[in-house]
């Protein structure tokens, strides 16, 4: 019966956040060590993999990446992916080996425990002031000079429950335009199935992410920023309206 279902979803929801904490609290010492000087970060990064593993591991997600192109570890990128889930992160953390600082809401940095890193190692915006828009090229351009990536989810939060996705904001390319670092799209397809805002939905089972071909921007100018916006989204779109699984989600979506 599907009332039988209810309990386990309040229940594997208490377990995700367990499973977010309990690494934080047992890993406490060395992640304060290793997020007190920026130039620790690459190693606070290989903790938020494990972080990341960790948590799909033990919701019972069998994740699975693939990859039309690697990134090269010596260079810098931006990394974009559509977003509708919480567990975007865990899953862009396990995609990539190369060290980036997420570009987030400030919202998040609210969330007990894991707020209080969310908030020191990565760059927070509050979309509706232009003057912490501003402030965030300023602290990408400074993690850029120091050889890491940047991951942005362009879609500026996560859309309503029937769109598939949502139109991209230009930050993003703007910024890799401007630092001429190539843009990685990343298509997730399960994880509004797996485990989305819907309080009462979700369960174990396959999670999968695809690495698509980088776009480059050498020799791109600022007024190419909405034409790149444009053939980013196009490529994940694409992908996500050729899946049968997403169809069946989106059964309105043309």
């Amino acid at each position: 019966m599907a009332i039988l279902k209810y309990p386990f979803w309040v229940l594997y929801r208490i377990w995700f956040y367990i499973l977010v904490a309990l690494p934080i609290i047992v890993l406490l010492p060395i992640l304060l060590i290793s997020i007190s000087r920026e130039k620790w970060y690459p190693q606070f990064f290989k903790l938020a993999r494990f972080w990341a593993k960790f948590i799909l591991i033990g919701m019972g997600f069998n994740y699975k990446i693939e990859r039309e192109e690697t990134p090269d570890p010596k260079k810098s990128y931006m990394f974009i992916a559509n977003h509708t889930s919480m567990t975007d992160i865990m899953l862009m953390l396990v995609s990539v080996k190369n060290p980036f600082v997420f570009v987030g809401k400030k919202e998040l940095a609210k969330i007990p425990l894991f707020g209080f890193f969310y908030k020191r190692t990565c760059i927070l915006v509050d979309r509706s002031s232009a003057k912490s828009r501003q402030a965030v090229f300023l602290r990408a351009q400074r993690r850029l000079r120091q050889g890491l990536s940047i991951c942005i989810f362009p879609e500026g939060g996560v859309p309503e429950e029937h769109i598939v996705l949502d139109e991209f904001k230009d930050g993003a390319f703007r910024l890799a335009i401007n630092h001429q670092i190539p843009v990685v799209p990343i298509t997730f397809y399960d994880n509004k199935k797996r485990f989305s805002y819907t309080f009462f939905s979700g369960g174990p089972g396959r999670m999968k992410s695809k690495i698509h071909k980088f776009l480059q921007t050498e020799g791109l100018k600022i007024e190419d920023t909405k034409s790149l916006n444009t053939e980013a989204r196009a490529i994940i779109l694409e992908e996500l309206s050729g899946n049968s699984d997403i169809k069946k989600s989106y059964p309105n979506h043309e």
